[in-house]
């Protein structure tokens, strides 16, 4: 197993260095071009066999109508207090930047501002501007789907819940810590009262529970439903079909998810070439993925898609000649 370990690592450092010197053969005064595409990898045979490639072509499944979840009523004064403290931090931040402004101007018309006084400002200003820092930066912790909302939509809707004609919920998803596509709405179950709800996005922070979370808005909601209350809900979602894949088969990265494609290099037969795809994640389903963005006959990496993702990691660095 050692001896099989040792050769994976040096057919990988072989491939990287052999990637890196063709990505800087006559492109070393080059400046990177914004959007250009990425380094493909080629591998032999035995390369594929050593670093342990394997193929298959997805499968086809339907996402499932429906997923059930627990949902739990939330403490509506805990957004109010958020939205509050952002909103004055805000506005303090606002008005400090205004006061060094004001300073400025007087000590460079000779108006009787002194330096002192406007250092004194400024500090001030730093102050508030970090407060409101951290005032957002909680508020999109606790309140993501709803910090992403316009300001208008926003007060309506905290508005709305402050006065109790509307309720949040936290609906988690047990086993699951990451989701693809929104559920098209929520269905509460109330003592046999189906009462539906609309899904706002995805939780930023998590519970006890260590597990995706999803926040619901309930309008017009039966009485009795407090804080921390529990109820079913079930998490409603369009008839779509998809492709499934091995999670180890999906790689994930600022441009979203994707995989690796194997195709046939018809200019040198000896290779193989795997380039990127990009999918859209659907559903999570047992250990694999429901994705969108690739066909049913495709040749997906299903394993060693992670030695692919170190060789694009490294294919576009040149080595510089100083470099041990």
């Amino acid at each position: 197993m050692r001896a099989k370990r040792l050769v994976q690592m040096a057919t990988c450092l072989a491939l990287a260095c052999s990637l890196s010197a063709v990505a800087g053969d006559d492109d070393d005064d080059k400046p990177a071009v914004a959007g250009q595409a990425t380094p493909e990898a080629a591998l032999t045979i035995q390369q594929q066999h050593a670093v342990g490639i394997i193929v298959a072509r997805p499968l086809e499944a339907k996402i499932p109508d429906s997923v059930d979840s627990q949902g739990v009523v939330l403490d509506t004064t805990t957004l109010v207090s958020d939205y509050g403290d952002m909103t004055s931090a805000t506005i303090v931040e606002r008005s400090m930047k205004a006061e060094v402004i004001r300073l400025q101007g007087l000590l460079a018309g000779g108006a009787g501002a002194s330096v002192k006084t406007l250092e004194a400002a400024r500090a001030e200003e730093a102050r508030a501007i970090a407060q409101a820092q951290f005032a957002v930066a909680r508020f999109i912790q606790h309140w993501g789907p709803l910090a992403s909302m316009p300001p208008a939509n926003r007060r309506a809707f905290i508005d709305a819940v402050a006065r109790g004609r509307s309720l949040l919920l936290r609906a988690d998803l047990p086993g699951r810590h990451s989701l693809g596509s929104l559920p098209d709405m929520a269905e509460l179950d109330v003592d046999g009262v189906r009462v539906a709800g609309r899904i706002l996005g995805v939780m930023g922070q998590s519970d006890e529970t260590q597990s995706v979370g999803l926040l619901i808005g309930i309008e017009h909601a039966p009485a009795g439903l407090g804080p921390g209350v529990r109820v079913p809900i079930a998490l409603m979602m369009a008839k779509r079909s998809g492709l499934l894949l091995p999670r180890d088969a999906v790689l994930y990265d600022e441009r979203g998810a994707y995989v690796f494609e194997q195709l046939s290099d018809k200019s040198d037969r000896e290779k193989t070439r795997y380039v990127r795809r990009n999918v859209t994640l659907l559903f999570g389903r047992g250990d694999g993925w429901l994705v969108d963005g690739v066909d049913d006959d495709d040749e997906i990496v299903v394993g060693g898609a992670g030695v692919l993702w170190s060789l694009e990691a490294t294919a576009g660095r040149v080595v510089d000649d100083d470099d041990d």
